[in-house]
């Protein structure tokens, strides 16, 4: 398993982004640290959900 995979809980649901509405863009915070950052969902999701991400250095643009 790879180091840079991380777990973290959706806290907030910032609002739908994309060419069709099809990304979601939320805020996580990491289980295992207390950093906060925003990301871009694909498919369902809602508050409370936990995510696995890949790379965790990367932040999603703010929405318009």
């Amino acid at each position: 398993m790879d180091s840079g995979v991380k777990n973290a809980t959706v806290t907030r649901v910032l609002g739908r982004t994309g060419s069709r509405g099809q990304v979601t863009q939320v805020r996580v915070r990491f289980i295992d640290d207390t950093r906060e950052i925003t990301r871009n969902v694909k498919g369902p999701v809602r508050v409370g959900d936990i995510l696995t991400l890949l790379e965790s250095e990367r932040e999603a643009r703010r929405l318009r």
